[in-house]
């Protein structure tokens, strides 16, 4: 019977994928993301695409987010830029003032996830970003500030073409929640929302407007069925 449960879910899976386009939006967003991004740091490198990257890994991982999934609260153009830019320049300084990859990257990391938080600005990528320049930083060739360039051009071309992309494809960004345009008596409130959500004591990648709106859409679809 497991089995067959395993094999139900995972055939409807495979049924609402290919059945809804959305991944192929975020595909074609997130590639040409990456082209518009790598191309243009080229061209403001300069003499120096030889010593400076003109794509940093991490940046895949940040438009999987922003293309694919841009609703996320870990998405949002604060977190992309603020999430990859503090944990480069905390990566960078760890790497210099411990002169050790192990350390470096392991104090990086942590302080960068510390830090996104204080500054609401979560974005997994960011700690590939803090790992990558520790080891730079800390290499036998260390990197330097000049290495922030191309990073945060990556970046900042990437949050661009990602609002100009996200927002002409009917995909808002950043990201607001559906206004429902009549308010519906339910036995719930918002603050039941949070008070459930403390309860959980888990972190979820979903707004609470978002969660109360999609719960709103349920009765309101519910009702008009019954």
């Amino acid at each position: 019977m497991l089995r067959e449960l395993e094999v139900s879910s995972w055939t409807g899976w495979r049924v609402r994928a290919a059945g809804h386009l959305g991944w192929l939006r975020g595909a074609v967003g997130a590639g040409m993301g990456i082209a518009v991004a790598g191309a243009v740091t080229i061209l403001l490198v300069g003499g120096k695409a030889a010593a400076l990257p003109f794509l940093v890994a991490p940046l895949g991982a940040s438009a999987v987010l922003v293309f694919c999934v841009p609703a996320s609260p870990l998405a949002q153009p604060w977190s992309v830029t603020g999430g990859n830019l503090l944990s480069s320049l905390i990566g960078l300084t760890a790497g210099h003032v411990l002169r050790d990859p192990w350390l470096a990257g392991s104090l990086a990391v942590g302080v960068a996830i510390a830090v996104m938080s204080l500054a609401r600005c979560l974005h997994p990528p960011g700690g590939a970003c803090a790992l990558l320049c520790a080891l730079g930083a800390s290499g036998r060739i260390p990197w330097d500030g000049a290495y922030m360039l191309p990073i945060a051009a990556n970046v900042l071309l990437l949050c661009g073409f990602g609002w100009l992309f996200n927002n002409l494809t009917g995909h808002p960004w950043p990201h607001r929640p559906p206004r429902l345009p009549v308010p519906m008596q339910a036995a719930y409130s918002r603050d039941d929302i949070v008070a459930v959500l403390a309860d959980w004591n888990e972190v979820l990648d979903v707004e609470i407007d978002d969660l109360d709106a999609f719960v709103q859409a349920v009765l309101r679809r519910g009702a008009r069925n019954g």
